[in-house]
């Protein structure tokens, strides 16, 4: 029996590790690449190893690209983006959940019917729109488009009916307001999906391309992932000047995710599941 227990966990753990192998694999690759002579990317059949290693990569993204400018921009959208939309997703979540209103489905049936409308078909009417206001190529141009988001929305409508009805009930007692009790009683049991919402939303937002090239027109303007684009001609792609790039945006999304991974994996468990 014992031997069986032992067979057991050794296979176990040959397949946690064979499946981290493949999972890391292309992280590892992404990051040895950017080490790798451009001569050494394009040689074929490609080696996971390189003969000679150089910094010149990073030397190359941080003469041809204002980095900091791009990585400033980068943070001052997705960061507020993710702030902002976190908090109007989760009192419109609440007053979903919690509020009963006349056209409270019909309301949340239509906020859903825009999950199934592609960016594409909105683009143009966004650029326009955004024009008209005089806030293209501006912090609040990219920010104020997104400043709410139908997913989130339905995220934290979940979460909020998966809480006692007894919690609210108690604050009325008490003789709170709505706002007073989502703000003082309900919102801090929301940790988790709110983590996790603001993950969701700081990662895509981080590494978005065509909606902060469609709002910005100036270089001083661009994101990282605008920036990375830089490198990638009508005829030709730096393939190392690009890896690098992606590597200095990737790191500090893998930092936020390590600092906030116990409340992702609780928030994804809790969120999203009930309806």
């Amino acid at each position: 029996m014992g031997n069986k227990m032992t067979w057991g966990k050794a296979a176990s753990y040959t397949a946690i590790l064979i499946l981290l192998a493949i999972v890391l694999h292309p992280f590892l690759w992404l990051i040895i690449s950017t080490f790798k002579f451009e001569q050494e990317l394009l040689k074929y059949p490609p080696t996971f190893f390189a003969e000679q290693y150089t910094l010149s990569q990073y030397m190359n993204v941080w003469d041809r690209i204002p980095l900091l400018d791009f990585f400033k921009n980068t943070v001052i959208f997705a960061l507020t983006v993710a702030v902002v939309s976190v908090f109007l997703d989760s009192m419109a979540g609440y007053a979903f959940a919690r509020i009963r209103f006349k056209g409270n489905k019909l309301l949340f049936t239509l906020i859903l019917i825009t999950l199934m409308v592609p960016f594409q078909v909105l683009m143009i009417p966004l650029f326009v729109e955004v024009y008209k206001l005089g806030i293209l190529n501006t912090y609040w141009g990219l920010i104020l488009p997104r400043a709410s988001s139908a997913l989130g929305i339905f995220l934290m409508r979940s979460f909020f009916i998966s809480l006692p009805k007894d919690l609210e009930e108690s604050g009325r007692v008490d003789g709170l307001n709505e706002f007073r009790i989502y703000w003082n009683i309900m919102l801090p049991l929301c940790k988790p999906a709110m983590v996790t919402l603001g993950i969701f939303h700081l990662m895509n937002n981080w590494n978005d391309l065509l909606y902060p090239l469609m709002m910005t027109s100036s270089t001083e303007m661009r994101t990282l992932s605008a920036g990375i684009a830089m490198f990638v001609g009508q005829r030709s792609i730096e393939y190392g000047a690009t890896l690098a790039a992606a590597t200095i945006a990737l790191i500090p999304l893998l930092f936020v995710y390590a600092v906030a991974q116990k409340y992702f994996v609780q928030g994804v468990a809790t969120s999203g599941l009930k309806g």
